[in-house]
């Protein structure tokens, strides 16, 4: 039967580079570290470490058993927290991480499962890049994060993505801005200005095409790493932007913006990023549940 406390000890050095180091942080002999490591190794009949120089690095092997640990004792860490806030009558964090480049609106409909479980959640959300967002996940400082593209294959972080759903993509202007356009819709965008999502969206592309296929040279007047940003510029009367059909209502009623029309063929989908394949956190089921039962989002 697997040690767990070998493998607590393995793990201990994995992430900390080194015996020594991990010595260090844990007030353990050098010796006690080792001797632990070599008896998993034997018990387990695999070599998990490899000299390299005066240091060690992970074999192949001790690669995969490390992507077992992290997922172990990360469940481990989250038992003991969800047990702290039963016991204490705390809501259980839910800690989200959301790419900048997701409306604002968006997030909400697919975090809204999460906030109707029976157990309290206390939602905690950061937004920021998604690289940074992906690094924070790695370290188990968030549960999930929301982004408009899966987890990239060249990322040396792991994880899993389960798409959320899907929203065709419309393009809104001011009633001001939309009385001065000519002809039907798409030729009026030709010559106008436009306010473009930036090259991290991974809507970008797919809208450049399009104009492109639609033979259209309108006016580039600003381009927006923020989704909240461009919209913000957009009701202000800067531009025509492109957004997802999902909160088209949204903007009509609340913010007097007008639908110009569709991109046709092209469409934006939402992914939770999680570490684990197999989801755990009832957070993270609740919304990947909901999402099984659309298909699109707008």
């Amino acid at each position: 039967m697997l040690n767990y406390k070998q493998l607590h000890h393995f793990w201990a050095v994995a992430r900390a580079g080194g015996i020594v180091r991990a010595a260090e942080r844990s007030g353990l002999a050098p010796q006690t570290l080792s001797g632990q490591i070599a008896t998993l190794e034997t018990d387990l009949g695999v070599n998990l470490f490899k000299r390299q120089g005066r240091g060690l690095v992970l074999t192949e092997t001790g690669r995969m058993v490390l992507d077992y640990a992290e997922e172990i004792f990360r469940l481990g860490s989250e038992l003991e927290e969800a047990l702290h806030s039963r016991a204490t009558g705390r809501a259980v964090p839910f800690r989200v991480g959301i790419a900048d480049v997701v409306p604002k609106a968006v997030a909400w409909l697919l975090l809204a499962p999460a906030l109707d479980l029976p157990e309290p959640m206390r939602l905690v959300c950061r937004e920021g890049k998604f690289d940074a967002l992906l690094g924070e996940l790695a370290i188990h400082k968030l549960d999930v994060v929301l982004a408009d593209s899966p987890m990239p294959s060249n990322m040396d972080v792991r994880g899993f993505s389960h798409a959320l759903g899907e929203s065709t993509i419309g393009f809104y202007a001011t009633p001001a801005l939309a009385a001065a356009l000519d002809g039907p819709f798409p030729a009026r965008l030709d010559g106008a200005p436009l306010l473009l999502p930036g090259v991290e969206a991974s809507v970008r592309g797919p809208l450049l095409r399009w104009i492109e296929s639609e033979g259209l040279r309108p006016r580039i007047v600003g381009e927006f790493d923020d989704s909240a940003l461009m919209r913000a510029f957009a009701e202000a009367g800067a531009g025509i932007f492109p957004s997802a059909s999902l909160i088209g209502p949204q903007l009509r009623e609340q913010n007097g913006m007008i639908h110009l029309g569709d991109a046709s063929g092209v469409s934006e989908t939402y992914y939770a990023i999680s570490v684990e394949r197999r989801l755990t956190h009832p957070a993270v089921r609740a919304i990947s549940d909901a999402a099984r039962g659309r298909e699109k989002l707008g």
